[in-house]
């Protein structure tokens, strides 16, 4: 499987609107600044692993959990690339 950075975006801002989080309020929980968050959301940033680690606390699930959604959202966009 091919890394897809557009899927780490996908799930964070999917995870952050269906928990009707602003990006201000996730930045805090997740202790970076919330253009920082912008930028992952966009797929202008990579976050690193301390980044997706503290994401994932304030999402309140474990990291392997959210790696888990990013692999699966890259899987489905490989199907669609795909036909």
């Amino acid at each position: 499987m091919e890394f897809n950075n557009r899927a780490v975006a996908v799930v964070i801002q999917r995870l952050r609107t269906e928990r009707k989080q602003s990006q201000e309020v996730l930045s805090g929980l997740a202790v970076m600044a919330r253009s920082h968050l912008s930028m992952v959301e966009t797929g202008d940033m990579l976050p690193t692993l301390p980044t997706l680690w503290r994401l994932a606390e304030a999402f309140d699930m474990r990291p392997s959990k959210l790696v888990a959604l990013i692999e699966e959202e890259m899987e489905r966009m490989g199907d669609e690339a795909r036909g």
